[in-house]
């Protein structure tokens, strides 16, 4: 049964979704890039938010948010999520509405639209292979942080190709603890249902996000990081499907 659904599911994504997707980011990406000139919340939040809710309508994904409560508007945060699917950042960026600034890999700087609309509300491209560039772009996002402005961060800075949560990276930790910002731990479940990673392999299907409660670094320096990354990693762990 599951199969028919698949293959029934084939001319909907390759004649309607897949071009929508096209069509929508130069569409919004376009109108990003227009208002960032007079107010890059409004570009981030609206348009940015609007085209990742209209492409997961269209999946169609639907995703069960729980923990908004624990989002204080006025604070900024460095945000940390885990990382299964592309549709990871549909939903942070279509569902979490937050004012975010964004520590992506520089390769998505080259996407039409996407990269040149990222580039001018103030998102960060890193060098994962290049440390010293990687540190200095880390440097530049923190200035970008301040009056409620928070920092996204996918801890593992690659998708999971099992869904286990992987290695967690230090940038995000770093930034927290230089710049005294608490931590929100982001878990997301099911994505990898939805797209599994390097795959065409769309299909409809729910997923979750999980937001906790903010973990306060007073307490943690550069020294013991390693106990607050643990700590961080448990916590978004804790909300995964077993």
């Amino acid at each position: 049964m599951n199969t028919f659904w698949r293959v029934l599911y084939q001319p909907y994504k390759w004649l309607f979704v897949i071009p929508m997707v096209g069509i929508s980011m130069a569409v919004f990406g376009t109108s990003a890039i227009i208002a960032s000139y007079f107010s890059k919340k409004v570009a981030c939040m609206f348009f940015g938010g609007w085209w990742a809710r209209f492409v997961c309508g269209i999946t169609p994904m639907f995703l069960t948010v729980t923990g908004r409560e624990h989002i204080d508007h006025a604070q900024s945060y460095v945000v940390v999520a885990n990382h299964q699917s592309v549709y990871d950042m549909l939903s942070i960026f279509g569902h979490l509405k937050m004012n975010l600034r964004w520590v992506m890999k520089k390769q998505l700087r080259k996407v039409p639209f996407l990269g040149y609309s990222s580039v001018r509300v103030g998102n960060v491209f890193v060098d994962r292979s290049n440390t010293e560039a990687a540190i200095k772009s880390i440097a530049e996002a923190k200035e970008r942080i301040r009056g409620g402005v928070s920092m996204m961060f996918f801890a593992e800075g690659t998708r999971s190709m099992t869904g286990k949560l992987g290695e967690f990276k230090k940038g995000a930790f770093y930034m927290a603890l230089e710049m005294g910002l608490p931590i929100l731990p982001v878990t997301l479940d099911g994505t990898m249902r939805i797209l599994p990673p390097t795959t065409w392999a769309l299909f409809p299907g729910r997923a979750s996000m999980t937001i906790h409660k903010p973990v306060d670094i007073n307490g943690y320096s550069l020294e013991n990081m390693g106990e607050l990354m643990a700590k961080v990693k448990e916590i978004i762990g804790s909300a995964l499907t077993k």
